[in-house]
């Protein structure tokens, strides 16, 4: 018995690996709408033939069959509804990356404005002098935290650095007019912030002392009743900074598998009492979209304009819910989107 279960599981090893062995064989695309047929999606025709060459067998089916992780499978039943949900998430990107940049640079600005005005100069190491947490300057009384600020600092200085360097062996002009010319010997940190990217924007900021932050947050306009350590303002950059990557890499957006960060209580809490909901968590693109709001509002974006973004959004959502069944949307829209949107509408 024990020789035949023996030979049972090796057998069953073999064929799996048999299996494994079979993915990695390569596929025409007609055999790929056949595969699709095999497992239960309609698939036909030449138009739906391209739309599968256009964008992709693993990065449209592969990519969006499942919403959030990979467990989570959606009851799809043809490829009519995979490429609408393809769509809808580019049409969310689109939508979005406007709004995004525009946040980036302004955030930036304001930041950079204050930390100028702050120490009096142009000068990065009279930034990290004067506003950069550090042993010397840190109000905290603990050894080990005023090591770790240390090691925080230094560690920007070197990411700042790093951030110069690649600039320069790219032949940026706003890195090399200062070192290939003979009357310039260091860089101003209006260049620098020039080249940080948002997730270096947001390190940066979190580097800053703590009084320091309180003031860019208060030129932004950020609540500080709920925001006793000043945090939010490179919070909200590091939950945006992932929104902004995914629509730069063309990465999945509309089930926010993008999102790398737990949100802090000052986050959730902030967004509840300045935007009127019931709850925040940051687990659908509709929290997203009332961040966003949330930051054009704090930079005086006119109403107008902030309630034709939200209008665009449901509209391209509806659009959406009536090219594919029900069993989908109850997994891909969250039942209370609607209800969100027009408590955001009427905040705004």
């Amino acid at each position: 018995l024990v020789e035949n279960e023996k030979i049972y599981y090796t057998k069953h090893i073999i064929r799996n690996l048999g299996d494994n062995m079979s993915k990695t064989e390569y596929k025409s695309t007609n055999q790929l709408m056949r595969h699709l047929r095999d497992n239960g999606i309609d698939i036909s025709g030449k138009l739906q033939k391209q739309q599968l060459i256009n964008t992709g067998y693993f990065h449209g089916y592969k990519g969006y069959r499942f919403f959030g992780e990979s467990y989570n499978k959606i009851p799809f039943i043809s490829y009519k509804e995979i490429n609408a949900t393809i769509q809808y998430d580019t049409k969310l990107k689109s939508l979005l990356y406007g709004k995004m940049m525009f946040i980036e640079t302004a955030f930036k600005n304001i930041a950079l404005n204050t930390i100028m005005e702050e120490i009096g100069s142009s000068s990065i190491y009279d930034m990290y002098d004067k506003v950069v947490s550090s042993y010397k300057n840190s109000e905290e009384l603990s050894e080990d935290i005023k090591k770790k600020l240390q090691a925080n600092k230094l560690n920007l200085q070197g990411s700042i650095q790093n951030s110069i360097a690649a600039a320069y062996r790219r032949d940026n002009p706003k890195i090399t007019h200062f070192y290939n010319t003979v009357n310039y010997n260091e860089v101003p940190i209006w260049a620098v912030f020039e080249i940080l990217t948002m997730g270096d924007f947001g390190h940066l900021l979190s580097c800053l002392t703590k009084d320091m932050r309180k003031k860019i947050s208060r030129k932004i306009g950020i609540n500080l009743s709920c925001d006793t350590n000043c945090t939010l303002v490179y919070k909200y950059v590091y939950a945006l900074k992932d929104l902004r990557n995914a629509i730069a890499h063309n990465d999945v957006v509309y089930d926010t598998r993008f999102r790398k960060m737990d949100p802090s209580r000052p986050m959730k809490q902030c967004l509840i009492l300045e935007m009127g909901l019931p709850y925040i968590n940051f687990k659908t693109i509709g929290d997203y979209i009332i961040l966003v709001c949330y930051c054009l509002k704090l930079l005086k974006v006119t109403k107008t304009e902030i309630k034709l973004f939200v209008r665009e959004f449901e509209k391209i959502t509806k659009e959406y819910e009536k090219m594919v069944n029900a069993e989908v949307t109850s997994v891909t829209i969250h039942s209370d989107l609607n209800l969100r949107m027009e408590i955001l509408k009427k905040t705004i």
